[in-house]
């Protein structure tokens, strides 16, 4: 009888100890995501490379994590949702601009939906809805005639943008383009660790927005220096690579065209991906850091640096 207590109690201890396996396998997964990759040859004259799954090493907070899906947005019928967001304490010379401005909302493929604003207190300040009526979405473009800081800041702009997206499609790829000097009027040095930059890129990668910025100088003193030319240029660019977007600038000064900018970009939006994927994560919704590698064929990927984690098993 004692020999058979034994053996029953050894039995059951065998059980116990196998029996978190499962469970922690599947905390270990708990966590899900998304986000935009462009992914560009290395040369332009090279064709795009075939990224496929076992190309690609995903960590998140440090720690591997699992790509699960990984699809080309090239067709017709993958959506695209684009807000163009023009700081309205722009110099008066963007005037020069207006045409390339009108010639890029109207010349969008039929699949995005266009929406343009101005950056006003604070604020995104959108002149309709989105719509593919992009005829329509140009006549509403104009002179932004504000005065030195009337903007509120870039970033609050892009935060209020991405608190209030005019969409709540769940598939559409959400882009933005920002017009400004990305001069931060409440913290004029530069830093790295700017609240309202850090708060905006965290807010981007809460609603998915992939941030694209073209740079041209504001009204005002400040914003003539060469100090805050670079400081301006270097949290642009910092926002908008860690959104997987692109900055672009032509030295100190304002570009002669938009249209390079313009048509470089339009290349990026027929070269996305979109890639889900499953790591881990203990509870609450939480914006955490990700790196994505590419590897295989020679290619150059725009990746978001932060990204919106969900807890699957609460769902």
């Amino acid at each position: 009888m004692r020999t058979l207590k034994m053996a029953i109690g050894m039995a059951l201890g065998l059980v116990l100890l196998a029996a978190p396996a499962f469970p922690q396998s599947e905390a270990a997964e708990n966590g899900q995501g998304r986000f935009i990759v462009t992914v560009l040859p290395k040369k332009k004259s090279e064709a795009p490379p075939n990224i496929t799954l076992q190309d690609l090493r995903l960590k998140v907070n440090g720690k591997e994590s699992t790509v699960t899906s990984w699809v080309r947005l090239n067709r017709p019928t993958d959506e695209v949702e684009l807000v163009v967001l023009i700081d309205s304490s722009s110099r008066s010379s963007l005037g020069q601009q207006l045409n390339d401005i009108s010639n890029f909302i109207q010349g969008l493929p039929a699949n995005v939906k266009v929406a343009l604003g101005y950056m006003d207190n604070g604020r995104a300040e959108l002149t309709g809805p989105l719509s593919t009526d992009h005829a329509q979405a140009a006549k509403a473009l104009h002179m932004p005639g504000g005065l030195p800081g009337s903007s509120g800041g870039p970033y609050f702009c892009l935060s209020d943008l991405a608190h209030h997206w005019p969409s709540d499609d769940p598939m559409a790829r959400r882009e933005v383009v920002m017009i400004t000097d990305g001069v931060d009027i409440y913290n004029l040095r530069y830093d790295p660790q700017d609240p309202y930059v850090l708060a905006a890129m965290t807010d981007a990668a809460r609603s998915g927005l992939v941030v694209f910025s073209i740079y041209w100088r504001n009204q005002g003193f400040l914003d003539n220096t060469y100090y805050e030319t670079n400081s301006g240029q270097n949290l642009l660019s910092q926002l908008t690579q860690s959104t997987g977007g692109y900055s672009y600038w032509t030295g100190m000064g304002n570009p002669v065209s938009f249209k390079p900018y313009f048509d470089d970009l339009v290349m990026r939006l027929q070269h996305q991906y979109r890639a889900t994927f499953s790591t881990m994560l203990k509870g609450r919704p939480a914006v955490l850091n990700m790196e994505l590698k590419v590897g295989g064929p020679a290619a150059k990927a725009y990746a978001p640096q932060q990204v919106l984690v969900i807890n699957k098993a609460a769902q």
